[in-house]
């Protein structure tokens, strides 16, 4: 008996079809149906009932399914418990961060420094979907996200609310404002990205215009930092939203960031964990993080 057979049992148990489970596994179908077969031959039982349209466990799969699930959850926790003593010994943090964070991680990263000057911090950029299944896998220590969104086998722990500015030409009447009401922009198209790109983000700035009486007037989309800001800054009047903490370090010449009020938008940011007793680098960020809310 292979673990691998084990693997190809379990997923084809749970899915209840050789193909999905072949897709699943990232393998080609019949390299599952061969090894339940050498499986089978081994017990010298039918695990599943076979017909051409369905597949269903036998009564001795039904058995020895809870066994196979125990094995391979021996096999994980024995790997999470090696990689988690290597880590230890690293001293390590990875961290899964988000775009435009600016003075909120550079503080973060300073408080950590000022608990523990040894330990080292990885940064790893990458879309918020994989974030946080490095953070379930255990990849990542943890991960900062932006919206609460539900998280199976995750928690979710506030950080701080990002606030969001506009970002106007610098030539715009409304640019020599210290701050603007949001219903002044009500006839100005807005850049901002798609739903499916960014929900949270957009849900708040669209949610804070019609709070403000009116739907904001979509321009074109968001693009990249450089292409939205140089269309703002020289085409026909437009305007798009910054996190305020990203805004401050942002040059932008031709580019004005200005308070928004009446409502001012903010989107929730949080840190995802896993709900295992942490690791020692995880306890100090973890510490960081509640010197930074006090």
């Amino acid at each position: 008996m292979e673990l691998r057979q084990l693997r190809y049992f379990v997923a084809v148990a749970e899915e209840l079809h050789f193909g999905r489970a072949a897709e699943r596994l990232h393998i080609v179908q019949p390299t599952v149906s061969q090894q339940i077969r050498r499986l089978e031959r081994e017990f010298g039982l039918d695990l599943f009932r076979r017909t051409t349209r369905t597949v269903t466990l036998t009564r001795a799969g039904e058995a020895f399914l809870p066994h196979a699930q125990a094995i391979l959850d021996a096999e994980r926790a024995a790997g999470a418990s090696m990689a988690d003593l290597r880590a230890e010994q690293q001293s390590t943090l990875k961290l899964g961060t988000s775009t435009g964070l600016g003075s909120h991680l550079d503080d973060l990263l300073g408080e950590l420094g000022t608990q523990d000057a040894q330990l080292t911090v990885e940064l790893i950029s990458m879309p918020r979907a994989k974030r946080l299944q490095q953070v379930r896998t255990g990849e990542l220590d943890a991960a900062i996200i932006r919206g609460a969104d539900r998280t199976p086998d995750l928690e979710l722990l506030p950080l701080w609310q990002d606030t969001l500015v506009a970002a106007l030409p610098a030539r715009h009447h409304l640019a020599d404002r210290q701050k603007i009401d949001l219903a002044e922009l009500a006839e100005l198209p807005l850049r901002i990205a798609s739903r499916d790109a960014n929900p949270h983000l957009v849900d708040a700035v669209v949610d804070a215009c019609r709070a403000a009486g009116f739907t904001p007037v979509m321009g074109p989309a968001f693009t990249t930092d450089q292409d939205t800001l140089a269309a703002v800054a020289t085409g026909k009047p437009s305007w798009t939203v910054y996190y305020a903490a990203q805004a401050e370090h942002h040059p932008a010449p031709r580019v004005a960031f200005r308070p928004l009020t009446n409502p001012t938008p903010t989107v929730p940011a949080y840190l995802a964990v896993r709900p295992d007793p942490p690791r020692r680098p995880l306890t100090q960020l973890l510490a960081a993080c509640r010197h930074l809310a006090s």
